[in-house]
């Protein structure tokens, strides 16, 4: 197997997706419409703006090296020689200027005509189906095709969408942002108010406006946010980064001064919420508020359901 030094992979990871199949496979290129394209291998696989996005396996990538190593199967070393053609055949690349890199184009699929699965997928999940509703009305949610996944998406000041995850709504496990994702605009309900309420996934914080609906009889009136996933922080708290989504709403809602937390019941969620409250906690009033039962918001609230089923259950024998 020959070798390649640190200069010939950064060369090969420069080439993308696009500029490769159009030289070494162009029978396999599919033109979707516009500059987006699709292959006739994959045909939930999306092309665009040097970034690709396989929807069906629920992962992506920005390069051909990404894509010949995940999506063939190919050993990353013969990857890097299929790109650069250490053979001696040399292959014109097609390099994007950096300051267009910079520049994340998100990558989303096409709509469904209907949401008829999503709302049957997150209502199944215990989700009130008026909230589902509603925020398929506001665009925050819809369903794809082909796969019919659930997509929640993130808006900037604009009105732009700039971030996407996605969730099948069939029992395979399949998840994940879409390419060209700007976390910094996660999924979130603006609300009003001087609190933040603040989730690992949008799943969650859906859980949570349904138990709280479901306690009060109304929607909560907070801010909720979700941050698309944590990571396991560093136990030094000045090397603690606060997640981009929840830097970017504190420094665009002034007014804000209080935030809960209601992340997971497990190491990397504990241990967050700690780190967090450590860097926030004088600055903002802090409130460490996890799911009363299960790992999760979703958890706690389908345990609320199954004990108001047994309650009703019982008061139905009762009567008999």
């Amino acid at each position: 197997m020959p070798y390649y030094d640190n200069e010939q992979v950064e060369k090969a990871r420069e080439m993308d997706l696009l500029t490769y199949l159009r030289l070494c496979d162009p029978g396999d290129l599919v033109k979707v419409s516009g500059e987006n394209y699709s292959t006739r291998t994959h045909d939930s696989m999306s092309i665009s703006n040097g970034k690709w996005m396989w929807w069906s396996r629920g992962f992506g990538g920005a390069s051909a090296l990404d894509y010949l190593v995940k999506v063939r199967g190919h050993p990353f070393t013969e990857a890097v020689g299929m790109i650069l053609n250490a053979e001696g055949r040399s292959l014109p690349f097609l390099v994007q200027p950096k300051e267009e890199k910079k520049e994340k184009k998100l990558l989303l699929p096409e709509r469904n005509s209907t949401n008829n699965q999503v709302i049957r997928y997150l209502t199944d999940r215990g989700i009130d189906r008026d909230l589902v509703e509603r925020c398929l009305e506001k665009g925050l949610i819809y369903e794809s095709v082909p796969h019919r996944n659930c997509i929640f998406l993130g808006f900037d000041e604009s009105g732009t969408a700039r971030y996407a995850s996605f969730r099948a709504t069939k029992p395979a496990r399949i998840m994940g942002d879409a390419a060209g994702s700007d976390k910094r605009y996660s999924f979130r309900i603006e609300g009003k108010g001087s609190a933040v309420h603040v989730f690992e996934s949008t799943i969650d914080l859906l859980s949570f406006a349904t138990l709280e609906k479901m306690r009060t009889g109304r929607m909560p009136e907070d801010h909720m946010l979700s941050l698309a996933g944590v990571y396991q922080p560093s136990a030094d708290l000045s090397r603690v980064k606060v997640p981009a989504a929840l830097s970017m709403f504190i420094d665009r809602h002034k007014d804000v001064n209080e935030i809960a937390f209601h992340l997971d019941n497990d190491k990397v969620g504990r241990s967050m919420a700690k780190s967090l409250a450590g860097v926030l906690g004088s600055d903002y009033r802090i409130r460490d508020e996890p799911p009363e039962y299960g790992k999760d918001m979703n958890d706690e609230l389908m345990h609320t359901h199954r004990m108001l089923k047994d309650k009703h259950e019982r008061n139905d024998s009762y009567e008999r």
